[in-house]
């Protein structure tokens, strides 16, 4: 699948206007990561934003040395990496490849000064993060009543 329609079904690009999707393709590096490979590091700076083309990544919640939690997973056309777009740019969670996993890498500051030269864009695009940061946090707060809730 080419890059354009991926952005297109991606949760955090999937509203922009075609010649903004353009705009946003060309900023934009595939990478891939082999099942097991840790990806993003809980506490750590984090520095790319990335959109998954095809695999499944697992979203895991750090609470000590040994203990971690899969919290979520993220499979193709999802978003995961959002810290890098929003202060103070540390990894919210752990995020690791649970099979092999293509996506479309992005420098979250280069997202980030769009400010200076597109505006408009900068403003949809953290729009995007923002919704993906809501769908998320509805999601664990489903989970969590799922997890606590009693008759």
């Amino acid at each position: 699948m080419d890059k354009l329609e991926v952005l297109k079904r991606s949760d955090v690009f999937h509203y922009l206007e075609d010649d903004e999707l353009q705009e946003v393709e060309k900023m934009c590096t595939p990478e891939v990561f082999e099942a097991g490979t840790t990806i993003c590091k809980q506490d750590r700076e984090e520095e790319k934003i990335y959109v998954i083309e095809e695999g499944l990544v697992s979203v895991l919640l750090e609470l000590g040395p040994t203990d971690k939690r899969q919290i979520q997973a993220a499979s193709n056309f999802e978003c995961f990496g959002w810290s890098a777009s929003i202060p103070p740019y540390r990894c919210t969670c752990t995020v690791k490849a649970l099979e092999k996993t293509k996506v479309l890498a992005f420098n979250g500051k280069e997202l980030r000064n769009l400010v200076y030269t597109n505006p408009k864009l900068c403003a949809e695009i953290a729009g995007g993060v923002a919704y993906v940061i809501s769908q998320r946090l509805r999601a664990a707060f489903t989970q969590l009543m799922g997890v606590t809730y009693q008759d």
